[in-house]
């Protein structure tokens, strides 16, 4: 580039000199000035070339920087939470453990050979026909096995047919219990609580009424009208300009029935709108226990919009990717024994498991709420989602949401007697 340069100062030169009728002193000064401007222009966009190259360069460095940071505090993240399970007393409680064991099969041992030398020396000193022949022995019947003792669900208070009476008398009526989230206390969300209205005007619970062994097709009837009112709530309240995320219960009876599941399905295809504000509670024993028919229609559930809350976990120790792309959306425990026992439901340390969860885009909710010491130790642990009676107790729905306005009128009572 820079020959360039000089060829063509020096033909700018001789072109004045013989062109333009220049003195040799003033060709010469044309061709040394031109050369100099052109070193100049050149010199310039070189270093603008570096200074770009630079740039992208220090652009680059940056970006590696910043993976590299995140790395490091993934690691870190990590690093504490192992440091948190803390293995090495874990170990050495499993080596006492396994002490304690072998002293005890070695006492077992020396017990069985005792009796073995005692048996022994009686059957040593027995007569022949006395003892007991091998084809005796052979034949005897072993003892039978202690039968496990079943401890039986507790029945619910009103009768099958009082319940059937009721319902056929539309005395079922639904109130709202409010999910908030913490500090603000805001209401993210609400459950679906069934109630029967007794004949003296009480309301009885759900866990006064609602069968336990049989009656499916009740368990059916007032999912079902739950789910219709549910769908005229959240319906209503969007059209008001407060849409409400309401939980519903579903049980296996409900999704192994092939009429009421595709009742189901076609609700949601009705109201596909409003899909993504229903969310189906389901309690964590009959999610484990689901069949490959149920838990195809759980699939096709998700794929319409609506989402899952698994109720009464007793262990987050669970697949949560394949809860999360099954449509789960929330996992509860009861507030007082995670707080209390934490290691019973989890391997993670109690502030990290919401972090944790988040990851798989599931939040844990803390149900039973009963007192404001139990709040700070959820709050203190990321832990924002909560419930119970000390946050709001289960209530009517507003009158113009509902569909029978008359019906949410009575006074609710914590538990109902006959």
């Amino acid at each position: 580039m820079y020959s360039f340069i000089a060829l063509s100062a020096a033909g700018l030169g001789a072109l004045a000199y013989f062109g333009l009728t220049f003195t040799p002193a003033n060709a010469i000064l044309v061709a040394v000035v031109f050369g100099c401007a052109c070193v100049v222009l050149m010199e310039r966009v070189l270093r603008q070339r570096a200074e770009n190259r630079l740039e992208r360069a220090i652009e680059d460095l940056s970006r590696l920087l910043s993976t590299d940071a995140q790395a490091g505090a993934v690691l870190g993240q990590r690093i504490n939470t192992i440091a948190d399970l803390n293995p090495g007393q874990r170990l050495e409680t499993v080596e006492a453990d396994i002490s304690v064991l072998g002293t005890v099969i070695r006492q077992v041992a020396e017990a069985v050979a005792e009796v073995e030398d005692k048996l022994a020396k009686v059957n040593a000193t027995r007569p022949a026909d006395t003892r007991p022949s091998d084809a005796r022995m052979i034949s005897a019947p072993p003892p039978s096995p202690a039968t496990p003792i079943v401890v039986p669900d507790p029945e619910p208070v009103i009768p099958l047919e009082v319940l059937r009476q009721a319902i056929e008398e539309n005395r079922l009526v639904h109130h709202i219990r409010p999910i908030v989230r913490l500090p603000q206390r805001r209401a993210i969300g609400y459950d679906l609580v069934p109630r029967l209205m007794l004949e003296d005007g009480e309301l009885a619970d759900a866990p006064d009424f609602m069968p336990r062994r049989g009656g499916k097709d009740i368990i059916r009837l007032v999912e079902g009208t739950g789910l219709v009112e549910a769908v005229a709530i959240a319906r209503r309240s969007r059209t008001g300009g407060r849409p409400a995320v309401l939980h519903i219960p579903l049980s296996r009876a409900s999704l192994g029935d092939e009429a009421s599941a595709e009742q189901l399905l076609a609700t949601l295809d009705a109201n596909r709108a409003i899909a993504d504000a229903l969310t189906f509670l389901v309690s964590e024993s009959e999610w484990l226990e689901l069949t490959t028919r149920e838990r195809a229609v759980v699939e096709q559930i998700a794929r319409k919009g609506a989402g899952f809350s698994l109720a009464r976990m007793k262990s987050l120790r669970i697949d949560l990717a394949d809860a999360a792309a099954l449509g789960v959306r929330s996992l509860r425990v009861d507030a007082a024994s995670f707080i209390e026992s934490p290691d019973r439901f989890t391997d993670f340390h109690i502030s990290d498991i919401a972090n944790y969860m988040a990851r798989f885009e599931v939040s844990l909710l803390a149900t039973g709420i009963t007192s404001e010491r139990q709040i700070v130790e959820l709050l203190d642990n990321d832990i924002l989602q909560v419930q119970g009676d000390h946050i709001a107790a289960a209530g009517p729905v507003r009158s113009d949401l509902v569909l029978e306005p008359a019906r949410a009128s009575a006074q609710p009572l914590r538990r109902a007697e006959l």
